[in-house]
Formats: structure tokens, sequence, C-alpha cells
């Protein structure tokens, strides 16, 4: 399986092709994108920001190898599907921060892919909503304590196991019915 490039990687060739995007915002357009049904192209970056002037990566550049890990990783049934929200060792309120531009990156592009009515399941549209709320959400008092991490750590779980549920409802599902008809 691909491995993720490095975060700051990640920034540097957002900074280069002039995408004014951070990591999580990026990562989490790509995987919206892919998750509400979108295709996996190298020219992902004009895709999940809608704009067909951006540049597509050169091929082994670090956004090309961001894209393949991010496809492998949701569609191997593993669960080995990660989040890329910047680097670890970031203070615990911009890795709060990080993952809601996350989830709203992510809203984007899975509107985006998936349009106004999703084939969602019961479960898929509540993880929606949820990611919707995480989405609209700010960074408050935060104490750095281990309170705090365990609960960030609770949240990206969450979203992990929200993103690879709307995937399954809107491409694996869809692809398992095609090969059964």
């Amino acid at each position: 399986m691909p491995d993720f490039p490095a975060p700051d990687e990640v920034a540097e060739a957002s900074r280069t092709l002039g995408l004014g995007a951070t990591v999580p915002e990026l990562h989490g357009s790509l995987c919206g994108w892919l998750a509400g049904g979108g295709e996996d192209t190298a020219a992902w970056p004009a895709r999940v920001l809608a704009d067909a002037g951006v540049a597509t990566p050169a091929p082994g550049s670090a956004l090309d190898r961001l894209r393949k890990a991010t496809a492998a990783q949701l569609g191997d049934g593993e669960f080995t599907f990660q989040l890329l929200l910047g680097a670890d060792d970031m203070p615990l309120r911009e890795r709060a921060q990080g993952l809601f531009d996350w989830c709203r990156s992510f809203l984007g592009g899975f509107g985006l892919a998936a349009g106004a009515q999703p084939p969602l399941s019961e479960e898929g549209a509540e993880a929606l909503q949820d990611l919707a709320r995480l989405a609209g959400a700010s960074v408050e008092d935060i104490d750095e304590d281990d309170e705090d991490e365990d609960a960030l750590s609770e949240l990206e779980e969450f979203v992990r196991v929200a993103v690879l549920l709307l995937h399954g409802d809107c491409v694996l599902g869809p692809r398992h019915r095609r090969s059964l008809n």
C-alpha cells in the first residue's frame, strides 16, 4: 500500500501549485471527493477545489502520492484509513482546528462528488450530519491536558469511521450492486 507523504511535503506542494489550502483542507477535500464517488484522477486538486485552472500534480509528487495512498486506504477493506491533519507534534489547539478544517473540506469535496441526494443509509446520513456539526465547530478553551488529548483522539476516530461508512454507502455499495447484476 502506498505511504502518505509527510505533512510538510504536502504543505510545500500546495504552496508550489498556489493552492492556498492547508494539509487538513487538502486531505479532507480529497477524502470527501473519493468517499462521495468522485473519480480517482491525477487532476484531483482541480476537481476538489472546483477550479479548472489548478495544475495537475506531477506523477510521484507529494500530492500524487497523497491521492494514491488515500484511495488505497479507502478501498482496502482493512480499516487502515487515516486522517492527515498535520505534524503530530503540533499543539493540541492547532490539531483540533485542523480536524474541524478537515471536516469542513470533506463536506465540500463530498458534495461536489455525491451531489445533493447521495445514496446514504440511515447511519450514513447521521454520520454526514455529525461531520457537518464538527465542521461548524471552533476551538474553545483547551487546556492541553490528557483529557483534551483523549477527546481529540476520540473525535478523530469517529471521523475516520464516518468517512469509511460514507465511502461504503456511495462507492462500495453501488459497486457491489453493479457486480451482482
